[in-house]
């Protein structure tokens, strides 16, 4: 299969460490140079915004899909391939989903949890198989991964939900861990 459009989840905001909005351009550089669209939240701040813009300036697609309570305050980006303005975040997230044939995780904030976790969840219950990559630049997801350890070892999953998710450590290589992963 190949791979069409990658829906990446990450932050509004640039964050404390410059290497997150740095790392967000570089994936959006590989996107485009590759063929894949990417599929995001709209922003055109934060590393949202890295990515995207990263994206359009080698001339790549990008889906943005935000709700409207949040276009302005998350000052969306205008200029890209579709804009897609949905009425909840329910209705953000299923667009997004629909739209993708794999989900990547970069840093961000609760609402960039909110979504690599409901993704997990998804594939957990069946409703997807589709790949789902975190990114854990300079061990941001540590936290995320350890307590993803810790609910099976409480006996709340079973160990195999490890293998609806795998980790990277550079962008580099998230897109040849998609495609083994298909």
């Amino acid at each position: 299969m190949k791979i069409s459009n990658v829906c990446v989840y990450c932050g509004s905001s640039d964050g404390n460490e410059p290497s997150f909005v740095e790392a967000g351009e570089k994936f959006g550089t590989i996107l485009a140079r590759s063929g894949v669209g990417l599929v995001y939240g709209g922003a055109s701040i934060g590393v949202m915004g890295a990515v995207a813009k990263a994206v359009l300036a080698e001339g790549g697609r990008v889906t943005g899909v935000i709700p409207e309570f949040l276009s302005k305050v998350e000052v969306q980006l205008s200029d890209v391939t579709e804009l897609i303005v949905t009425d909840s975040m329910h209705s953000r997230k299923w667009t997004m989903f629909e739209r993708s044939d794999a989900f990547v995780a970069l840093p961000g904030g609760i609402g960039t949890l909110e979504e690599v976790v409901e993704m997990l969840t998804w594939a957990q219950l069946g409703r997807h198989s589709l790949p789902i990559v975190i990114v854990n630049l300079g061990g941001f997801w540590d936290p995320l991964i350890d307590l993803l350890d810790h609910i099976i070892k409480a006996g709340f999953a079973r160990s195999n939900i490890r293998r609806i998710y795998s980790v990277v450590d550079k962008v580099e290589d998230i897109l040849p861990r998609i495609e083994a992963a298909l």
